[in-house]
């Protein structure tokens, strides 16, 4: 039996950190949570995941800074990093992307394109 694959979801809104746990659990995947961004980067740096989906507006760390943080770090840069977010504007986007994201979905999105999200990223 394989182990299932590691994915660090941070949201600072619990309603939806948990929701998005809960989908991501129901798919197959070993989920931690984090309530914002230091939490976050702590937990990829205790146990490596394959993914972290991150909402980019989070107090202590935002998710586009944490991205920074990530691609920074050497043991943790090539980690496949997804940014959950309601600022859908272009620029918004770009900076996310531009900042090292691997993808960004726009609030609200649906649990299916999230969980295949993160299928094609880690295949």
């Amino acid at each position: 039996m394989s182990e299932r694959p590691y994915v660090i979801c941070a949201d600072d809104d619990r309603d939806i950190l948990a929701l998005v746990a809960l989908r991501l659990e129901r798919s197959g995947f070993d989920v931690a949570t984090a309530k914002d961004g230091e939490e976050a980067l702590a937990l990829a740096r205790a146990r490596r995941p394959v993914v972290v989906v991150l909402d980019v507006m989070m107090p202590r760390l935002d998710g586009v800074e944490l991205v920074k943080t990530l691609r920074a770090d050497r043991e943790l840069g090539d980690v496949k990093i997804i940014l959950l977010s309601a600022r859908a504007q272009d620029t918004d986007v770009a900076r996310g992307l531009a900042a090292g994201a691997d993808d960004y979905l726009v609030k609200p999105f649906k649990y299916t394109e999230l969980a295949e999200e993160i299928e094609r990223l880690t295949s």
